[in-house]
């Protein structure tokens, strides 16, 4: 009989052992893919689809960056003396405008003629700058051809801009992402941190066994009800009062998603506030009112105080808990990568950009590359916040 049960205690352990191995490799995988891919995003430039920027030989343009050929091609740059220093007009032509510029004949079967002409044109005017596929580029171009700048770390995450589609280079600042990501998740905190509190020391000190009974089960209920549902309460009724109330162009706004995200985390902190506030010692508090305390001035000395780390806790989870939402924030933020200034206009956060654009993105290229590296922003960002609580949660503070 024992040696069945010293049996049965080792294929026990070993399958918990098994599992937990099984469980950390994974996690440890994940995050190793996640950074090779998300670094993979700095040793390349920002051109997708192998295409060449070229130049008049004339002209002294050495290298671009991705900002400018975007700026270049909207036409928000329109003088070289801008970026190469020599007074004259840029002439900005995609390889559909090139290939306008010749009759069929001209271009020949499959296009044979194409790299050719396009040496021609780009030589007939100085002020031009053209890209095409590098396969229409001949071995002996005349031109010049223009490299871009890799993209840097730096670049990446201070960059005012998100244009991952633009033609020919894409541009990735992740900047307004970052900031209307804790934009959002600090609307978020101001709200639900005051109710969560209250709500807490209600149901800890001062609501009977009874009741305490019944609210615990609704508010942790809350936490059971699917994202989606919580973006679909606030597109349709949240953003139409926002809208309304105040007179704004559209109600998709930072303050929409602030007051979902709110209300989606208000179970975490309430329900770890409440039991870090319920573990207070009895002895504790008999003692402070043996010494002619009252239940209030208890509850704001002694209790409180004693369980102000548990407390921080559940405002930290419930921040990482905000900052790693998706769904809910996709719909009602308005997605607009632009750096917040007020609750009242559109913004952009990490987690949604991720969802709504990995789904286009080539696998492999740049725009998948920076989307993993969001991830990585991402991962150090609830990292912090979960070491954060760890140092808390060991320590009275």
């Amino acid at each position: 009989m024992k040696s069945v049960r010293r049996i049965i205690e080792k294929i026990t352990h070993g399958v918990l052992f098994t599992s937990s191995m099984v469980t950390s490799v994974t996690v440890l995988l994940v995050v190793l893919f996640l950074f090779r891919e998300g670094i993979g995003l700095f040793n390349q430039t920002a051109i997708e689809g192998h295409l060449a920027v070229v130049v008049n030989s004339s002209n002294p343009l050495n290298q671009l960056t991705s900002k400018q050929v975007k700026d270049i091609f909207n036409q928000d740059i329109t003088n070289w003396k801008d970026i190469a220093g020599t007074d004259g007009e840029i002439i900005p032509k995609s390889i559909d405008d090139l290939a306008g510029q010749f009759t069929e004949e001209e271009l020949g079967t499959d296009f044979k003629n194409l790299p050719d002409l396009i040496e021609q044109f780009v030589q007939a005017n100085p002020g031009v700058i053209a890209y095409f596929p590098d396969t229409y580029l001949k071995k002996d171009f005349k031109g010049k051809l223009i490299p871009l700048k890799k993209v840097s770390v730096k670049e990446f995450i201070i960059g005012h801009e998100w244009y991952p589609t633009s033609q020919p280079a894409a541009v990735y600042g992740a900047l307004p992402l970052i900031l209307g990501t804790l934009w959002v998740s600090l609307g978020a905190i101001l709200l639900a941190l005051p109710i969560g509190l209250i709500t807490a020391i209600y149901m800890a000190e001062v609501a009977g066994q009874r009741f305490r009974n019944i609210l615990k089960p609704v508010v942790e209920l809350l936490s059971g009800i699917p994202s989606v549902v919580y973006g679909f309460f606030g597109l349709v009724v949240l953003v139409p009062l926002i809208q309304k109330f105040f007179k704004l162009d559209v109600g998709e706004t930072a303050l929409a998603g602030s007051i979902i995200l709110a209300i989606m985390s208000l179970p975490t902190i309430i329900t770890i506030a409440e039991d870090a506030i319920r573990t207070t010692p009895r002895a504790l508090k008999e003692a402070s009112l043996a010494l002619g305390a009252s239940h209030w001035q208890t509850l704001v000395r002694v209790t409180i105080p004693f369980a102000k780390s548990g407390i921080i806790a559940a405002v930290i989870l419930g921040i990482g808990r905000a900052v790693g939402e998706t769904m809910a924030v996709l719909m009602v933020t308005g997605n607009a990568s632009v750096i917040p200034h007020t609750f009242l206009e559109p913004v952009r956060t990490i987690p949604a950009t991720i969802a709504a654009e990995l789904g286009e993105a080539s696998f492999g290229g740049t725009h998948f590359k920076a989307l993993f590296a969001l991830g990585i922003i991402l991962f150090i960002m609830t990292f912090i916040f979960n070491t954060l609580v760890e140092t808390v949660k060991t320590r009275k503070i």
